[in-house]
């Protein structure tokens, strides 16, 4: 059974940068993309980028783009999301999360691809 967890939330202010870890076990997380999804209170779950088990292609959400990148070290199974420029609206728990595609070069960015998924971490984006 593939287990993540995440840290590296926090309280930041605006502009403000964070990375995030998401450190697997349990399996090779070589064999899976990853993505990062955040949810605030009142709002549905979000894909937010991801990342092909190959580390090939990554797949961000138009908000965070050029603001977010997600990396990874699958020698180490983990899997980074750099977070530079915050908003206030970028406040959420953030997740990881696994998915198995038939392919290295793809991942998306919908929940009901991802199987495995970490407890979450919250981000606080506020002055």
């Amino acid at each position: 059974q593939l287990q993540f967890v995440e840290s590296g939330g926090g309280l930041v202010q605006p502009g403000g940068s964070l990375r995030l870890s998401c450190v697997a076990s349990g399996y090779n997380l070589g064999y899976y993309a990853i993505g990062w999804f955040r949810q605030s209170p009142g709002k549905e779950r979000e894909g937010v980028v991801c990342i092909s088990s190959g580390g090939g292609s990554a797949n961000y959400e138009a908000s965070v783009r050029g603001r977010f990148t997600i990396s990874r070290d699958n020698a180490k199974n983990t899997v980074y999301l750099q977070m530079n420029s915050l908003k206030p609206e970028d406040t959420a728990v953030y997740y990881c999360a696994a998915g198995a595609y038939d392919t290295n070069y793809y991942c998306g960015l919908q929940d009901h691809e991802y199987d495995y998924w970490g407890q979450g971490t919250q981000v606080t984006v506020s002055s």
